[in-house]
């Protein structure tokens, strides 16, 4: 029997929870991913560039740092299940005018509610499965919700692609309302609501100004958030320009699929052996040695791109860009646990706040770097080794700097 918070007794299996808890969460990455295969499609639906349809990633993620700032509050105010529903229900009325948009610019806004909705579930599930589960059953589940979030990312534009082989793009967004329906209706049957009325913690937003302008003003928490947003942004960059890479660089049409998993995997590989290594390395040797990682990897890259006019074998691409994302995945596994560790008492307002900055850093990153996007590689590696650089003297001031614990 699973160890459990609550009193009422467990009568579900741990394959529906773990099942149940990562649709719910991998909606994320779901919404970021599979849609990849259909931008060539919206681009000649819509009569649009490369660079314009970038922003369908970069808009999602944008609405993300709304979504992700208001989710945490309100799922402690509130509860789990209503935060979580609000969320789904934000996102539905997202990909419902993005299935029936008739421009990219309608699109795109619907993107962005899209991300504002989806931070719900990816927000109010971990406050579900923290709840409900303590110690090695807490460790369990989220060990098992990890495995399928990585595995994702990898699968979702072959997802996609297959909505495309007997479909149309809009059918992508199809699949989404189709999931985030089913994930709806076992929130609503199977999970009972977890946070009790007298745990609950009323909105009072003087407080939380006050709260915010305190984890905003934390030197150490603000440079390590400023490291995650970099990372990410290589992503989101990355993302933006994956499909267009692969197909003007690599001609790859149907193999992009297989293409994105093999990179994709390095990040899943990474959070495999991340555990191991942070426990007999720590996690700010772990960064700086990622982060040096990913600016030889970046900068070899950019090199093999200049001698062969922007455009290296593709072997050499899968090659660096699997060291590259390595890194990124090993920057993933420690730095918000970096950030996090000097927010004691605001901690759920304080992850709140990092996802949400780091996100807003993210998208700008991507629209800066994605705009230099010429068929080549050298906007993304130059991309690359320019935020690894960054962020490598970020996390160097921040371990000079004396600051106390929030």
């Amino acid at each position: 029997m699973l160890e459990t918070a609550v009193a009422r007794p467990l009568s579900r299996s741990l394959p529906e929870l773990v099942a149940g808890f990562a649709l719910l969460t991998c909606l994320t990455a779901l919404s970021l991913d599979a849609i990849l295969p259909g931008l060539p499609a919206i681009e000649a639906e819509f009569g649009v560039s490369t660079t314009d349809t970038q922003l369908v990633v970069s808009m999602l993620v944008l609405g993300m740092v709304f979504g992700e700032l208001a989710f945490g509050p309100l799922a402690d105010a509130y509860g789990r299940k209503p935060a979580i529903m609000m969320g789904l229900g934000i996102f539905m009325v997202g990909t419902l005018m993005a299935i029936l948009a008739t421009s990219l610019p309608m699109l795109l806004v619907g993107r962005m509610i899209q991300g504002i909705g989806v931070a719900g579930p990816k927000i109010g599930t971990r406050a579900l499965i923290r709840d409900q589960f303590s110690g090695d059953a807490m460790a369990r589940i989220f060990s098992f919700v990890v495995m399928l979030i990585i595995l994702v990312p990898m699968v979702a534009p072959a997802f996609g692609q297959l909505v495309l082989v007997i479909g149309h793009w809009r059918g992508i967004f199809i699949s989404y309302a189709v999931l985030a329906l089913i994930g709806a209706t076992w929130l609503v049957l199977r999970q009972p609501e977890t946070l009790p009325q007298d745990r609950r913690i009323p909105l009072v937003f003087g407080k939380l100004a006050t709260n915010t302008a305190l984890i905003v003003g934390h030197p150490k928490v603000m440079a390590y958030t400023a490291v995650a947003g970099l990372v990410f942004g290589c992503q989101v960059t990355y993302l933006s320009t994956a499909q267009a890479i692969f197909s003007d660089l690599y001609n790859a049409g149907t193999r992009f699929a297989l293409y994105f998993a093999i990179l994709a995997s390095g990040i899943g590989l990474a959070s495999f052996t991340n555990g191991r290594l942070v426990m007999r390395f720590g996690m700010q040797r772990q960064i700086i040695t990622a982060l040096v990682g990913m600016i030889v990897c970046s900068a070899v890259l950019l090199l093999l791109s200049w001698l062969g006019s922007g455009h290296p074998s593709l072997l050499t691409f899968l090659v660096l860009g699997y060291g590259l994302f390595f890194c990124v995945g090993l920057v993933f596994g420690n730095i918000n646990a970096l950030a996090m560790e000097w927010l004691g008492r605001v901690a759920g307002l304080g992850a709140s706040v990092i996802a949400s900055v780091s996100s807003l850093i993210s998208v700008g990153v991507a629209l800066l770097v994605g705009q230099f996007y010429n068929q080549t590689l050298y906007s993304l590696s130059l991309g690359y080794l320019g935020c690894a650089v960054l962020a490598l003297v970020l996390v160097l001031l921040a371990r000079s700097v004396s600051a106390e614990a929030v």
